[in-house]
């Protein structure tokens, strides 16, 4: 078995870990312990919940907080941090606590896994993005704590605290707010500064990535120092936030029963979740077409390289937009900063987008076929 693993590449490696740690949720959600109703659960419904916390993608087939038992709210949490670390981070977190010595492969895998630039100090920054995690996991526990225990007492509200923290963090969009309304997600708090606030913070700081939180711990407020790529990702971030919000309040959110307070908050929190966390405070389905395509875009472009969340990267996309505007102005370089981007960076950019958009209307091909619904329904 050791000859096999030797001879598969880092991408197999990591391909390989997800399957297993997918299968392996799947596997104890389909015990009846699992289950509300001490049922065993079906193949499909585990399969697909275990899939959708391991890639944090926050899709269920079943209400999250009725349907699953404690103990399958507890599987599914663990899915979501391991997917959201990374299997071959949390793996090798757990080699580093145990004091375990990593070969040279094994570095390379966990640098690809990471999307660090170098294998040098890559042990030192895997535990790093261990203990950045659980520090900023702990303070979103303990802002959220003062609403839950509020409203379901210590003991459950605790629990909820700790869920929907590792849950924001990790970009997952699982909830366990279904007790009240199932499949309600977060929009029973949408008046909730606190509630509102941390959420937002947890999945930015989550989306932002390890490496750029790395350069805030070491440079702080000296962004001149920041490496290229975390300048990048802070001014996309920024952009990506600030003009979703203007848009929501003055073309979504005007017309709506709301106070001033409560239009800020949906607004703010509509631009900052859509890109992979897949919380809301507001019904969706009563939104118009054009916010609901400013939110598939939001989709598509995801957060950050080497961060919990999925999607495209907002590094593709300042590459793609940095390189359009250098065929406006006629430039032959794309530049970053006064920094020139190499070539074989743009290829790759370009490569990210077009699979994307291949899956992308592949899948609403599909969905239509299967359901007999318009493709502009599907995609929508």
């Amino acid at each position: 078995m050791s000859k096999i693993f030797k001879k598969l590449s880092s991408f197999q490696l990591i391909l390989l870990g997800f399957a297993t740690v997918i299968l392996t949720g799947a596997f104890l959600l389909m015990l009846p312990v699992s289950t509300s109703s001490g049922e065993y659960a079906s193949f499909s419904d585990s399969l697909f919940t275990s899939v959708s916390a391991v890639c944090v993608t926050g899709l269920v087939t079943q209400d999250t907080a009725t349907y699953w038992s404690q103990f399958g709210q507890i599987v599914i949490l663990l899915l979501i941090q391991v997917g959201g670390l990374g299997v071959v981070t949390a793996a090798s977190a757990i080699a580093f606590i145990a004091r375990r010595k990593i070969n040279l492969r094994q570095r390379s895998t966990m640098q690809e896994a990471v999307s660090a630039q170098q294998v040098g100090g890559i042990v030192k920054f895997t535990g790093f993005i261990f203990k950045t995690t659980f520090l900023i996991e702990l303070i979103g526990m303990l802002l959220l704590m003062p609403v839950f225990c509020k409203d379901f007492g210590f003991i459950k509200g605790l629990w909820y605290s700790v869920f929907h923290s590792i849950s924001a963090f990790c970009n997952a969009g699982f909830d366990l707010l279904g007790v009240r309304t199932q499949f309600s997600s977060l929009t029973t708090y949408a008046s909730s500064p606190l509630l509102n606030i941390t959420i937002m913070l947890l999945i930015i700081s989550g989306g932002l990535g390890f490496a750029t939180w790395e350069d805030i711990r070491y440079h702080r407020h000296h962004i001149k120092k920041y490496r290229m790529q975390s300048k990048v990702i802070i001014v996309t971030t920024v952009v990506l936030l600030l003009i979703p919000m203007v848009y929501f309040y003055f073309f979504e959110f005007l017309n709506w029963e709301m106070s001033l307070s409560e239009r800020l908050l949906a607004s703010a929190f509509q631009a900052v979740t859509p890109r992979t966390a897949g919380f809301n405070t507001v019904n969706f389905t009563n939104m118009y077409q054009s916010s609901l395509c400013v939110i598939i875009i939001l989709m598509l472009i995801g957060g950050s390289s080497g961060s919990t969340a999925g999607g495209m990267k907002t590094n593709t996309l300042a590459v793609l937009v940095s390189s359009a505007v250098s065929v406006f102005k006629r430039r032959d370089d794309i530049n970053f900063f006064g920094r020139r981007i190499e070539t074989d960076i743009l290829h790759r950019a370009v490569a990210i987008l077009m699979l994307y958009l291949s899956l992308f209307l592949t899948s609403g091909i599909a969905i239509s076929r299967i359901d007999n619904l318009p493709l502009t329904d599907c995609l929508f």
